[in-house]
């Protein structure tokens, strides 16, 4: 830092002052651990933790919490005096976690945390108008009137629609789609006989999304009544070929050295006496 007249200045940094423990707050553990009782009731405080200064003639006592479902937490009741006078009394009372305390989960919007299959019958689900899964309808002029395209244009009309599939809404439905266990990556699509695009009993989805997925139409089919990728497959292929052939059949094998012991009317096997062959 430079004077004005232009000679520099070392100036030292500028350190907090530590705060003292005031005497008479520090001694008030008592008057604290009764403002602490009243707030916790009988039984729920525990040993004394220590005191903290938290300025001039204020400090804060601290006390274990015995109640069981605030384990590691600490009651903190703040006491304080007026400058120059020897009367302490209680600023505040609050149960804080401590070190290692058991806490709440930290909060997630309720949007966040739903997931699929958590719609139950009579529930409502709306989605916001921030969805970016969603677009508005875009309303043209034609030859055959008003009709509403999805924003790119395709061919899927959303008439009686106030919104649409949006790019990103039909890429995250794509991906989710294809990498559930209706697309081509499950054991059951890897040992199919066919993929699904080469079934009779598939059902193409209309629009861009068809040359991608379509809808199983066989009752015997694991993936009846789901949207399944082209490539995936299944056993119940509609070309599927039953294997044909003879099949050797072994012959049964039958013990005619050992025997079984069993009592017989009059005889009882535990009664009966046995020679050695020998």
């Amino acid at each position: 830092m430079l004077s004005d007249e232009g000679q520099l200045l070392i100036v030292s940094p500028i350190r907090a002052r530590a705060k003292e423990l005031d005497e008479a707050c520090a001694q008030a553990a008592d008057l604290a651990r009764a403002a602490a009782e009243e707030l916790a009731g009988p039984g729920r405080v525990g040993p004394h933790a220590g005191a903290e200064a938290e300025g001039d003639r204020v400090v804060t006592h601290l006390f274990a919490c015995l109640d069981p479902a605030y384990t590691g937490w600490h009651w903190a009741v703040t006491v304080s005096r007026a400058a120059r006078s020897k009367s302490v009394t209680v600023s505040e009372s609050v149960l804080l976690p401590g070190t290692g305390s058991l806490l709440a989960p930290e909060w997630i919007p309720w949007s966040n945390r739903v997931r699929p299959g958590d719609l139950g019958v009579g529930d409502l689900l709306p989605s916001g108008s921030d969805d970016e899964r969603l677009v508005p309808v875009v309303m043209l002029e034609g030859d055959d009137g008003v009709r509403g395209l999805d924003w790119d244009e395709s061919s899927e009309t959303g008439a009686g629609r106030a919104r649409v599939l949006s790019a990103i809404g039909r890429d995250a439905t794509a991906l989710r789609w294809y990498s559930s266990e209706h697309g081509p990556g499950t054991p059951l699509a890897s040992a199919a006989p066919g993929p699904c695009m080469t079934c009779g009993f598939l059902v193409r989805l209309g629009g861009p999304r068809g040359r991608m997925f379509g809808a199983c139409a066989n009752e015997f089919a694991p993936d009846d009544g789901q949207v399944v990728s082209l490539d995936h497959g299944c056993g119940a292929h509609s070309d599927a070929v039953t294997p044909t052939g003879s099949y050797d059949i072994p012959s049964p094998v039958i013990d005619e050295i050992g025997f079984d012991l069993v009592d017989a009317p009059g005889v009882s096997i535990a009664d009966t006496v046995f020679e050695s062959l020998d």
